[in-house]
């Protein structure tokens, strides 16, 4: 891990599962696609990015699953408690923001995947918003 300027620690709900993040997030947003949706179970997820270098795991083993190509989601294999997700084209590991310890900090910037919003969530519209995801 190379940023020491600022330490976060999360973990998942029975515990098995914990890391540390160093340094700011790279970005912050609301994903609202199906895929975040049936894997967390929620009508959106809260992402944190963090340069892969300044994520650790601590503790126990994130097991993968890769849920659509290229997309490879990290959850506790003993409680099932969504961490985190990589993908191919992206540079940063995604954190689900609720997985920190104090997850207080986090302000999202962003709601993308708007096209699956589900018509009960309610979108803050001090945010930028996408249709998909931006850049791509």
């Amino acid at each position: 891990m190379t940023d020491t300027s600022e330490e976060r620690h999360g973990g998942c709900l029975c515990g098995a599962v914990r890391y540390t993040v160093r340094g700011e997030p790279t970005y912050t947003g609301n994903c609202h696609c199906r895929s975040c949706q049936r894997a967390t179970g929620a009508g959106f997820v809260t992402w944190v990015g963090a340069k892969p270098e300044n994520f650790e795991v601590t503790k126990g083993q994130v097991t993968i699953c890769e849920t659509s190509p290229g997309a490879r989601r990290g959850f506790c294999g003993r409680c099932g408690s969504s961490l985190n997700m990589t993908a191919d084209g992206f540079t940063d590991v995604a954190i689900i923001a609720v997985s920190f310890d104090d997850p207080s900090f986090v302000q999202p910037a962003a709601n993308v995947f708007l096209d699956y919003q589900q018509p009960w969530v309610v979108i803050d519209e001090s945010l930028k918003s996408y249709a998909g995801l931006p850049g791509h």
